[in-house]
């Protein structure tokens, strides 16, 4: 079992920065790739960003490329999301989710409705224009 915990969601204005931490709980969180979900409302969860167990390979959603980077400290259980120049529509709700199957590829593939184990609750982030 691993429980996910997100942390650092808030309001910035558009062009800021926010970082987001996901911590877990649990066993061989190394084993796992890890991806980063959001949900706006009114709108279908999509994938944003992926890594896997290693942290060597990185995956990212076209409308985030560049302005993302997602890594993981797997001595400290947590993956994070550092999210740079964010734009308004960049406003949902973020989740990050567990897969001991997938790779961070299939992840990024597939999105988030292929075979993630576990999910977090969500932490929002709100980009003021």
């Amino acid at each position: 079992q691993v429980q996910l915990v997100e942390s650092g969601g808030g309001l910035v204005q558009a062009g800021g920065s926010l970082r987001l931490s996901c911590a877990a709980s649990g066993r061989t969180f190394s084993n796992y790739a890890m991806g980063w979900f959001r949900q706006a409302p009114g709108k279908e969860r999509e994938f944003v960003a992926a890594i896997s167990w290693h942290g060597g390979n990185t995956y990212y959603a076209d409308s985030v490329k560049g302005r993302f980077t997602i890594s993981r400290d797997n001595a400290k259980n947590t993956v994070y999301l550092q999210m740079n120049s964010l734009k308004p529509e960049d406003t949902a709700v973020y989740y990050c989710a567990a897969s001991l199957r997938s790779t961070a590829y299939t992840i990024a593939t597939y999105g988030p409705n292929y075979d993630m184990d576990y999910w977090g609750k969500g932490a929002l982030v709100t980009v003021s224009s």
